[in-house]
């Protein structure tokens, strides 16, 4: 029974798969804390799928993309290597026609994605699924199935397109210029970009200056969030308010949850409460848009620092050093807009229809209550789509719940090798392959041991300089309203809703992280010093400790001991 049990043909097996590949690496950054099996079947069906369209419509020289499996909760990854050099020469010419594209139209090529999903969202969004049959209920998760798989092509095939050009120039300025993108002149060349994730922040922002204006900040300050639309009613000006809150999150921030890759938690449609405290953060900080003043700063600086490379770039070698520097540029903008247009919109819409099917399964008796369905999977699902009364899925639930329960206890190992195989042997591979999502999302670079610097933790570079402040450790999305102006934020990952905390905090220490992931990336826009890849950070440094964080040096000092 447990053969094939979750994903089936993809839950890893031991024996099988390490004849395959003999490393294999946790998705630390999307899949811990373990996922539930409904999520875990979309992730690895459809993520795994889009990573190797993205790199065959690509034609990457070096990957054909990743395999993937689930076990335990985990998603676990293994490069798909090309082998032949002729091969690699081969796919090296179409690459460089395929990538085009992303240098000549990069706004038309993304602007015309956004549209593409877009339309896909409101017909899904267009079924009420209150009053819809059990058969139109059904319709609509098979097309939110469909959608999940385009948004993971459209996803890989622009992240590949823009993060392959920005390993290739790090790779130039190393050999140009002699920094990597750990430095704080590769930072600046990177950095002072606009994106629509932080206009929605922005956004939020002008609602905690609109409660202001109105006076009701005390009110906001003084009520729960999750009573705050009760109490908002109570009142005309209350009302007024809570109409623009509510026609916000319906046209642009509702459709997200504060885990980016789970559907186990509720959307800001169905709960306002995290927006609600990110207002509050906004009049508990009070002043300006940090922002928007930082970002004059930082595009100062950008320019600067075009100015000061290209003067020492020889004019042969200009105009290829131009044209990587400028899609490289697209990062983060892309990491920061691919989460709000793609990942947590589409997977909003997959909990709406998950949701809606569990309703339905949970009044007719076939689990006990809706968010029963998120540890079935689609097979059992269209099993029993139309007619939910006639069957009982609730011991199939009821084993599952207590795995992932068991799961969430043990956890899961940060690699699997096989027998023999080393931790050196896996990273060079993966050093070797110049997969820009290994090396700069998912892996990221190993520390370097630095014994003379005797620091606490050591990791690597996500955005340059030193800070000191009190240790905040988050592991929970719920706690973030916790944090104080100038701490400093310790957690195991960072994602877009955490994005607001940024223009509070002294500095960032993350357990996983990479160049191009959501704490480097937000770190170097608000100019604040990170530090990634400590593995342990949120074990080793408690809340209320002083810590001082190296950027630079990728290091991490607990002062108070």
């Amino acid at each position: 029974m447990k053969f094939y049990d979750v994903v089936p043909g993809l839950d890893f097996m031991e024996e099988y798969d390490l004849e395959q590949s003999p490393a294999w690496f946790l998705d630390a950054t999307h899949s811990v804390p373990p996922w539930t099996p409904m999520f875990g079947w979309f992730w690895i069906n459809f993520c795994r799928h889009g990573m190797q369209y993205g790199a065959e419509t690509l034609s990457l020289p070096t990957v054909k993309g990743w395999d993937w499996r689930f076990k335990d909760g985990g998603g676990y990854l293994t490069l798909l290597m090309v082998d032949s050099d002729k091969e690699k020469a081969e796919r090296e010419k179409r690459f460089r026609e395929a990538i085009r594209p992303f240098v000549e139209n990069y706004d038309g090529l993304w602007g015309g994605y956004v549209k593409e999903i877009l339309k896909r969202y409101e017909n899904l969004k267009a079924l009420d699924v209150n009053t819809a049959s059990n058969i139109k209920l059904l319709e609509n998760f098979e097309e939110t199935i469909d959608t999940c798989r385009r948004m993971w092509e459209i996803h890989m095939h622009m992240m590949y397109g823009t993060y392959t050009p920005y390993v290739l120039f790090e790779q130039l300025c190393t050999q140009l210029l002699n920094i990597d993108d750990t430095h704080p002149t590769f930072h600046k060349l990177v950095a002072g970009f606009d994106n629509e994730s932080f206009r929605v922040d922005r956004r939020l922002w002008e609602f905690s200056k609109k409660a202001k204006d109105m006076g009701l900040d005390s009110l906001l300050m003084q009520t729960p969030s999750k009573q705050m639309k009760a109490k908002l009613g109570e009142s005309d000006k209350g009302k007024t308010y809570l109409k623009e809150f509510d026609e916000f999150l319906d046209k642009e921030a509702g459709w997200r949850m504060e885990r980016m890759a789970e559907i186990n938690v509720p959307t800001w449609q169905e709960d306002p409460s995290p927006g609600f405290e990110t207002v509050k953060m906004y009049l508990k900080k009070g002043g300006e848009f940090d922002l928007d003043q930082d970002r004059k700063k930082i595009e100062k600086e950008r320019k600067d620092a075009e100015k000061e490379v290209l003067g020492k770039i020889a004019p042969e070698q200009k105009g290829w050093f131009s044209m990587l520097m400028k899609v490289a540029q697209n990062c983060s903008r892309f990491s920061e807009e691919h989460n709000h247009y793609l990942d947590l919109y589409t997977h909003a819409l997959m909990r709406r229809s998950c949701m809606a099917l569990g309703n339905r399964f949970a009044k007719c008796g076939a689990i006990n209550q809706p968010g029963d369905i998120f540890f079935l999977m689609p097979d059992e699902v269209r099993k029993a789509g139309i007619n939910p009364d006639k069957l009982n899925l609730k011991p199939i639930v009821q084993r599952r719940q207590k795995e992932w329960e068991e799961w969430n206890q043990k956890g899961n190992p940060p690699a699997i090798f096989k027998e023999g195989f080393t931790l050196e042997q896996a990273i060079g591979g993966l050093v070797q392959s110049l997969d820009p999502i290994a090396l700069k999302v998912v892996v990221g670079s190993m520390p370097i041991p630095k014994p003379e610097l005797k620091a606490d933790l050591l990791g690597t570079c996500g955005s340059s300089g030193v800070t000191e402040g009190i240790a905040r450790v988050v592991l929970r999305d719920e706690d973030l309203p916790t944090i104080q102006k100038g701490d400093i934020l310790v957690a195991m990952s960072t994602s877009p809703a955490w994005t607001p905390v940024f223009s509070m905090i002294n500095g960032v220490v993350v357990d996983r992280g990479a160049s191009l992931s959501h704490a480097a990336i937000v770190g170097r826009e608000y100019g604040i010093p990170v530090v990634m890849n400590v593995f342990t950070g949120t074990q080793v440094i408690k809340s209320g400790q002083r810590i001082r964080v190296d950027g630079n040096l990728g290091a991490v000092f607990i002062l108070d001991k």
